[in-house]
């Protein structure tokens, strides 16, 4: 574990350390350019996925006029829209990220707030997480965990002195994520808040938070997520249906089988990009939850191996830039990465594990790939956000202001 903040050596004057300067010509940075090119092939990669994964459906429907690349139109948008935003986001320093963090987490909980008002919250099969913009639908949720990774790194910075206290350190973060929780499961988005639980705890760990108290935080939820499930039945059905699929496979486990077939029919190689059979109306959710699963069936082991190994060396990217951020003394920065890191990381290994029948079904897309709104251009100002903090990684580096 990273030594708290308050323990940590001092490195000296950043305009004179040396042993971080990038030895490459022209400030070019392979971790800079390893974010940027995985994230560029992911969403490339998302793109022609998602378009071979919806044009049956999109085909079929009435509400898309029978426009086949009526989706590929919209997560093309989405993409482009990610991409504008991303530019301006980062242009803001890691300073004044820093300053709005609280402002952006209360702003993302009034959100969720309103999300349950009926009226202004729109609800799709039983989940109310949705506000309508016009052509266009807000999920406060995927913005969420964003905002908790700001708020998280900035308190745990502005609290390292207490976070060996559980009232002056570990308390005040508890309750705010409870409120939280309490909010997401409402809606209910088990899965959200899994990956926001698990950004704050893994921040606050990286920050240096007791031993002891991450440990009883870790038994707490150990105890509380399985009584969570208990207490919904549809989270037990879920359950259930993911502890063996082909006891009921037109049931409880019918998404969980024909996207373990899907997987079959791929075998090494795949049966062609737009050749598949399950997103033909056998697999519910193809081009969004269950994108992976025809990633499997068309480009085969080969694809889906492709697709680990990138967000593998994304992770990886990002880890390395907060590394760097915290060799150099810029501790939120070095969270905020990290945090943005654990959140790419988890939310792919959970989908994918959903995919593959290792996991319970959860409402998680796959980050940069599956169709979606909000989730697709969250995820773009994030990998936006980690290119700022190793901008300004590498200006320190050479010695100047930021």
């Amino acid at each position: 574990m990273i030594k708290p903040l308050k323990k940590r050596l001092k490195i000296g004057r950043l305009s004179t350390y040396t042993k971080d300067r990038t030895p490459w010509p022209k400030g070019v940075d392979p971790m800079h350019m390893g974010v940027v090119w995985a994230a560029m092939l992911l969403l490339g990669i998302g793109i022609v996925m998602v378009y071979s994964a919806s044009i049956v459906t999109a085909s079929a429907a009435k509400m898309t006029g029978l426009n086949p690349a009526y989706f590929l139109t919209r997560h093309v948008l989405f993409v482009f829209i990610g991409l504008m935003a991303a530019l301006l986001c980062g242009q803001v320093s890691m300073k004044v990220w820093q300053k709005s963090a609280m402002t952006l987490f209360l702003i993302g909980t009034v959100l969720l707030i309103v999300v349950l008002i009926p009226g202004l919250g729109r609800e799709v099969n039983g989940s109310r997480r949705w506000i309508p913009l016009l052509v266009v639908n807000l999920q406060p949720s995927e913005f969420m965990k964003l905002f908790a990774a700001l708020y998280a790194a900035d308190y745990t910075v502005r609290k390292a002195a207490y976070l060996h206290q559980f009232r002056r350190g570990f308390f005040p973060m508890f309750l705010v994520m409870v409120v939280v929780g309490w909010l997401l499961l409402k809606e209910p988005d088990f899965g959200a808040l899994s990956v926001i639980t698990s950004i704050a705890m893994g921040i606050l760990f990286l920050g240096g938070l007791n031993g002891r108290l991450f440990i009883g935080l870790l038994g707490l939820l150990v105890v509380s997520f399985p009584l969570l499930v208990w207490l919904e039945p549809y989270r037990l059905k879920r359950l259930v249906g993911f502890w063996n699929p082909w006891a009921d496979p037109f049931g409880k486990g019918y998404q969980l089988s024909h996207s373990l077939i899907a997987f079959g029919r791929g075998e090494w190689t795949g049966v062609g990009l737009g050749a598949s059979i399950e997103k033909q109306f056998y697999l519910p959710e193809a081009h969004t939850d269950f994108l992976l699963a025809v990633i499997g069936e068309e480009l085969g082991l080969a694809g889906v191996m492709v697709v680990i190994c990138l967000f593998v060396y994304l992770v990886g990217c990002i880890f390395y830039v907060g590394y760097r951020a915290w060799r150099l003394k810029q501790h939120f920065s070095g969270l905020v990465a990290q945090g943005i890191g654990i959140w790419i990381g988890l939310q792919a290994f959970i989908n994918m594990g959903v995919n593959m029948g290792l996991l319970p079904t959860k409402g998680l897309t796959l980050p940069f790939l599956s169709f979606g709104g909000s989730g697709l251009v969250v995820n773009i100002i994030a990998i936006a956000i980690v290119l700022r903090i190793d901008h300004e990684n590498r200006r320190l580096t050479y010695g100047f202001k930021i």
